[in-house]
C-alpha cells in the first residue's frame, strides 16, 4: 500500500486524539487539493500492511488512539490496502473516519464491506467554490455520512461550536498542516513565505 504519512495526535479531524493515515494516489485532481503532493503514488512512499501496523503500535504505546482519521490521496483509490488495513484498525478502535472522493452511492455498490467496517465516511469530490469553512468538510457538496450510529453523538458534539482550525506538525522534510483549510490557503501561505523572506534579506 502506499501511505505518505502518520501523523500524531490529530486534534482538527474528528474527536479525540487521533491517528491520521495519509494514503497516496488520487485520480481527480482538485483544485484547490489542500495535498496536491499526494495525487501522484511514489514507490519510495509503498509499505505494508505489518509496517504501518508497527508505527500505529508506537503510536499506541506512547498515547492513547481514539480514533482514527484516513484522508490522502484518496483512501478508495487503494481498496485492497484499505481490505488490509481496516480490519486491523478496527481491533483497536471503531472510530474510523474515511474521506474520499467518491460518493457512497458507488461504494456501497462496489465495496460495501468496506463500508461495514467504517463508523463516519465524508464522501464526494472537493469543489473550492464550496469551501465555506466547515469543521469536517472540505466543501458543502460533500456529506457527513454515519454508518455506525453509536459515534453519531461524539461527532456531533464535536461539531458544535468548534472554530474552524488547523494544525500543523514539524516533520524531518518540514511544517505539515493538517485540518480543513480556506480556499486560496497555499496562495496565502506563499505570499506569507515569501515577505518574510524579503524581511531576512534586507537584514542581512
Amino acid at each position: 500500500m502506499y501511505v505518505a504519512r502518520l501523523l500524531y495526535p490529530v486534534k482538527v479531524l474528528g474527536p479525540g486524539d487521533r491517528l491520521g493515515i495519509w494514503f497516496q494516489g488520487c485520480p481527480r485532481r482538485c483544485r484547490g487539493c489542500s495535498n496536491p503532493e499526494l495525487w501522484e503514488q511514489d514507490d519510495s512512499r509503498q509499505v505494508t500492511l505489518s509496517g504501518v501496523m508497527e508505527l500505529v503500535s508506537r503510536v499506541q504505546a506512547a498515547g492513547p488512539i481514539d480514533g482514527f482519521t484516513l484522508s490522502g490521496g484518496d483512501p478508495f483509490y487503494q481498496p485492497e490496502a484499505l481490505a488490509e488495513l481496516l480490519p486491523e484498525l478496527n481491533g483497536i478502535t471503531g472510530d474510523i473516519l474515511v474521506y474520499t472522493g467518491y460518493k457512497y452511492e458507488e461504494l456501497a455498490a462496489s465495496r460495501p464491506e468496506l463500508l461495514e467496517q467504517i463508523a463516519v465516511l465524508i464522501d464526494g469530490e472537493y469543489v473550492e467554490e464550496l469551501n465555506r469553512g466547515s469543521l469536517l468538510k472540505g466543501s458543502d457538496n460533500q456529506t457527513i455520512r454515519y454508518l455506525r450510529e453509536e459515534y453519531r453523538p461524539l461527532y456531533e458534539e464535536y461539531l458544535r461550536g468548534k472554530p474552524l482550525q488547523v494544525q500543523n506538525f514539524a516533520t524531518e522534510n518540514g511544517i505539515i498542516s493538517a485540518g480543513i483549510h480556506k480556499p486560496g490557503y497555499r496562495e496565502e501561505l506563499l505570499r506569507r513565505l515569501t515577505e518574510k523572506q524579503a524581511k531576512e534579506d534586507t537584514r542581512i
